[in-house]
């Protein structure tokens, strides 16, 4: 399951620097896939291909946020999702949204490592 940003985000920035995909962006800010990972290209869910450096709309405006597709749970890096283990506001929680076993978060992480 991936990991989300609550809004009870004080916007403290400790989660950001801990992600080893690049997956947690200040609000307000675009992402990527290629940042942190080594993707060149992304298969949308529409069948669409797009360069994976090409610019994505925030999630939030507001908070920090996490973007799922990138997630793993910090999965073959750390023992748990080193977000969560530094938010000093206990914000960065489950995503219902997002659930994924252990073996789809190791083929995510490979998937976004080319592993």
């Amino acid at each position: 399951m991936a990991i989300m940003i609550t809004d009870e985000c004080i916007n403290c920035g400790a989660c950001e620097p801990e992600c080893p995909n690049t997956a947690i962006y200040e609000g307000g800010l675009e992402w990527d896939w290629a940042g942190g990972t080594t993707l060149s290209e992304v298969e949308m869910e529409d069948g669409a291909v797009i360069d994976a450096k090409e610019p994505q709309e925030p999630v939030s405006d507001e908070f920090y946020y996490i973007v799922s597709g990138k997630c793993t749970e910090c999965t073959g890096f750390h023992e748990e999702p080193q977000c969560a283990a530094v938010c000093p506001v206990d914000c960065c929680v489950p995503d219902p949204d997002y659930e994924e076993d252990e073996d789809e978060l190791v083929a995510k992480k490979e998937w976004l490592h080319d592993e």
